[in-house]
């Protein structure tokens, strides 16, 4: 028994000397933390400070503009339109109502100038004078050939060029004259030939050859 008791109590003390020991570790480090914690505190005011200084910084740079010029600067309702007032002539100047007669004649001239302009765009209205159809059988009982609607319309621009004159017309034309027999049509292969058809009364007129004597 006496052996056992002296090994026991050299366990408690290796026991208690090793907790004594870490709680000196531990105390240590508990200091130590609270010293880098109080460090960091220190830290995160400065960076809350600095932020603070950068926001109110940000807010100067981004609203250049005073309050009362930004109140200014506010759009309102647009007010209703007022007639425009001609100030008065002032001394040493002519007077208000030639400038505005002068004005006026230029504005006159622009838009005669406008007009004139506008009426030479448009195509320049056919003088007054034969018909197409007038035209057309005119220009057939003067042939001694046939003619196509083509040699037709030809004929018909070169001798009257103020109007527009087109083979499709012509062509629907003479074949109203076709129609109304006053006219003849002729085809010769694919084309097809127009020629005038000779009043009833001038073959009646035509001289009858005279019977020989004896």
């Amino acid at each position: 028994m006496s052996d056992t008791q002296p090994e026991s109590a050299g366990v408690q003390d290796r026991y208690a000397a090793r907790v004594d020991a870490d709680l000196e570790t531990n105390r240590k480090e508990q200091e130590r933390v609270s010293a880098d914690v109080a460090a960091l505190q220190q830290q995160l005011h400065a960076l809350e400070n600095d932020h603070a200084v950068l926001l109110n910084m940000q807010q100067a740079l981004s609203s250049p503009t005073t309050p009362a010029a930004a109140t200014k600067a506010t759009p309102h309702k647009k007010a209703p339109a007022r007639k425009e007032v001609v100030p008065a002539p002032r001394a040493g100047t002519k007077t208000s109502g030639a400038a505005r007669a002068k004005k006026a004649t230029a504005a006159k001239d622009k838009t005669a100038q406008g007009a004139s302009k506008a009426a030479a765009k448009k195509p320049a209205a056919p003088a007054t004078g034969p018909t197409l159809v007038e035209l057309v059988e005119g220009h057939l009982g003067r042939q001694s050939e046939p003619r196509s609607a083509a040699e037709i319309t030809t004929a018909l621009a070169q001798a009257h060029p103020e109007r527009t004159i087109k083979t499709t017309v012509v062509r629907t034309t003479v074949e109203g004259l076709v129609a109304k027999h006053r006219a003849q049509r002729t085809k010769q292969g694919s084309s097809v030939f127009y020629t005038a058809t000779a009043p009833t009364g001038q073959a009646a007129a035509a001289p009858q050859p005279e019977p020989s004597a004896g």
